[in-house]
């Protein structure tokens, strides 16, 4: 017998000063067996840092075909293919042909830095591909933010995050690789 996902509900209000953004979101995120509550958590900051009303989240880890979350046009296509951690280089290279928009961001910072290593210099010449760093100061507060009904305030400015339920704040940053 398989496992089932894991339902987590979340109304996520975004005020995104940089891009002038403010709006609250009613999500629903499925957590897959195999995934933790910290990678989870970070799909919700990748939405949060790319929120939209088209901005969805995927099948993700159960599907090999489909990123952690993705943004479609009307037309059908994909504006924006987003994912976490370290995909290898053929499946950056389909995505970029896939998704006008490419963000993967990397949240494991010691695997993080050895991969950009080895795949830098061979998607230098891909101009729809962002890849950053995502950075929790304090990650132990992850933990105290998930529930099963979450309500979390996300404020951004200047590369600065900051996401805050009734009682706790964290405080987090985005950097690209260099």
């Amino acid at each position: 017998m398989a496992l089932k996902a894991t339902i987590f509900k979340l109304e996520l209000q975004v005020d995104n000063i940089d891009r002038h953004y403010y709006q609250a979101h009613q999500l629903t995120i499925a957590r897959h067996p195999s995934e933790n509550n910290e990678r989870m958590f970070y799909r919700i900051i990748a939405f949060a840092l790319n929120a939209h009303s088209a901005l969805e989240f995927t099948k993700g880890i159960s599907s090999a075909d489909e990123p952690d979350l993705w943004r479609h046009a009307d037309s059908g296509e994909i504006e924006q293919w987003i994912e976490l951690g370290h995909p290898d280089e053929k499946r950056l290279r389909k995505a970029c042909g896939r998704a006008q928009q490419v963000l993967i961001y990397s949240y494991q910072p010691r695997g993080g830095d050895v991969w950009w290593q080895q795949l830098s210099a061979r998607t230098k010449n891909t101009n729809n591909l962002t890849i950053a760093k995502i950075i929790i100061n304090n990650s132990q507060l992850i933990d105290k933010l998930i529930a099963r009904q979450m309500q979390l305030n996300c404020t951004i400015q200047d590369d600065s995050i900051w996401l805050t339920n009734s009682t706790e704040t964290l405080e987090i940053s985005t950097q690209p690789f260099q």
